[in-house]
């Protein structure tokens, strides 16, 4: 009895691991791959053929991210939501209510207090004459801070806001770990399944703590908005939006579970990807000084060294220079998906892919920006290619119609809605903090070559051993 159960068992087992191994090669054959490095070729797809890569690649994000807490109905967010009329409704409530030029402008003091908030915690540990300071948790709490506030308004409290970071970056990890090997099929839901598991639990401690603050929103008193805050701050924008309601028609508002994975998006994409940005700049800073105390004299001689967000918009070209090279080598996003059938596989050049099966792009964003048919020198660090006369002369965050050198921000209807926001955000924290402190090489944190520029893809393209620097306060600043 004891060996019939035994063969049974081994049965099962055979004929689910060979159910598993098709669906798994039917799941790889939908979705085939295909990456791109070369930027002529980024310009053919996202340029020339826009039309035919509107949309993410299906079944790229870990399935947990679109279905959020209810596995009955999709909680789309913009990243994950297909182009139509229901992506529309969200990236033009953020793009046009929320972070739309005109009102960016009003989140200016915003922005300074975290740039102070940000200079203070440094002080506070820069006592002496140096510390030793391991920057990036700082500039987490500074980043997290100023979009929790933009989100949920001035009344948020601090200590829930410390527990939402906190939250934010363990689910970023566990997240940057599924990427790379979720594809939709079963294999890795099994091999990865305390990770998913893990997910999940950090998503339900997310929709605690966000509904409470959402709910808080919809009381009539908390609508009154005052002089000196946010003006609309992106949960009010959520709870006024209307979404197309698929097949029955009409518009509806947008469910709980919808809310907390818009909110969770806003708030970790807005505060990660200035938190790698600026580490990676300070850390070309660290290790290249004579660029440092040229960005410092720029600063220095700008209002007096009182850099205000208007003298930001306004110039200080050589800051503006810096930034784009730290995004040229360092985009902050590892990689940009997009999927596409038909025309779009044919000009990948892809006649493997099966009619109607699809093709999965991968845009490698960093190789894009160190393509050497289109930079001189790609690996050097070099802000003043970036100048009046140099080779990049023109070119921003945003590629244009004609070509493309770089994509730190995406490209066309799906670039990132928040990209004037980002770089005036990432100027403001490094210009406060170049012109408060001298950042020098740390031994704790370089190699036997300088700072170590080990990059680690995971959800962003963040320094694998976080910038440990030699922090002095400036003694001419009074």
């Amino acid at each position: 009895m004891e060996l019939l159960t035994l063969l049974a068992t081994a049965c099962c087992l055979l004929l689910a691991a060979v159910a598993l191994r098709r669906s798994t090669r039917r799941a790889h054959a939908r979705r085939t791959l295909h990456r791109v490095r070369d930027a002529a070729v980024a310009h053919r797809a996202l340029n020339k053929n826009a039309d035919a890569f509107l949309d993410r690649a299906e079944g790229f994000f870990p399935v947990v991210l679109g279905t959020g807490l209810r596995r009955a109905e999709r909680n789309e967010t913009i990243v994950t939501a297909s182009h139509g009329p229901h992506w529309r409704a969200l990236r033009c409530n953020l793009s046009a209510d929320v972070l739309h030029p005109s009102r960016v402008a009003s989140l200016a003091p915003l922005q300074q207090e975290a740039a102070q908030a940000l200079v203070a915690g440094l002080f506070a540990k820069v006592q002496g004459e140096a510390a030793s300071v391991v920057i990036r948790g700082d500039l987490n709490r500074a980043a997290f801070s100023l979009l929790a506030r933009m989100c949920f308004g001035d009344g948020v409290d601090g200590h829930c806001v410390e527990s939402m970071e906190r939250e934010m970056l363990d689910l970023l990890a566990t997240v940057g770990e599924l990427i790379p090997v979720v594809d939709g099929s079963w294999l890795p839901q099994l091999l990865y399944r305390r990770q998913l598991t893990h997910l999940m639990g950090a998503l339900g401690r997310q929709k605690l703590m966000y509904l409470p603050l959402i709910d808080a929103r919809r009381r009539p008193e908390s609508r009154v908005y005052r002089g000196g805050g946010v003006a609309y701050p992106y949960v009010d924008s959520l709870l006024d939006l209307r979404v197309p309601n698929g097949e029955g028609g009409g518009r509806r508002a947008l469910r709980d579970d919808e809310l907390v994975c818009l909110v969770s998006e806003f708030l970790g994409s807005g505060s990660g990807s200035t938190v790698a940005c600026v580490e990676w700049t300070l850390a070309h800073l660290v290790d290249r000084p004579e660029v440092q105390d040229k960005l410092r004299r720029e600063i220095d001689g700008t209002d007096g060294g009182a850099v205000t967000i208007k003298s930001l918009r306004r110039g200080m070209p050589y800051l503006n220079a810096v930034v784009l090279e730290s995004l040229r080598m360092h985009p902050a996003a590892p990689f940009m998906m997009r999927g596409t059938h038909g025309d779009g596989a044919g000009v990948m050049g892809a006649t493997t892919v099966p009619n109607g099966d699809g093709l999965m792009v991968q845009f490698v964003l960093g190789d894009i920006g160190r393509d050497s048919k289109v930079w001189t020198d790609p690996d050097e660090f070099r802000p003043e290619r970036f100048l009046a006369g140099g080779e990049a002369e023109g070119v921003g965050p945003l590629p244009g119609p004609k070509e493309v050198r770089m994509l730190p921000f995406g490209i066309g209807h799906r670039h990132c809605p928040g990209t004037s926001f980002a770089m005036l955000q990432v100027k403001c924290f490094l210009a406060a903090l170049v012109r408060e402190f001298e950042w020098a090489d740390d031994d704790c944190g370089s190699t036997a070559g300088g700072v170590d520029m080990t990059e680690l893809d995971v959800f962003f393209k963040v320094m694998k051993k976080p910038l440990s620097a030699r922090v002095m306060r400036r003694s001419s600043v009074k």
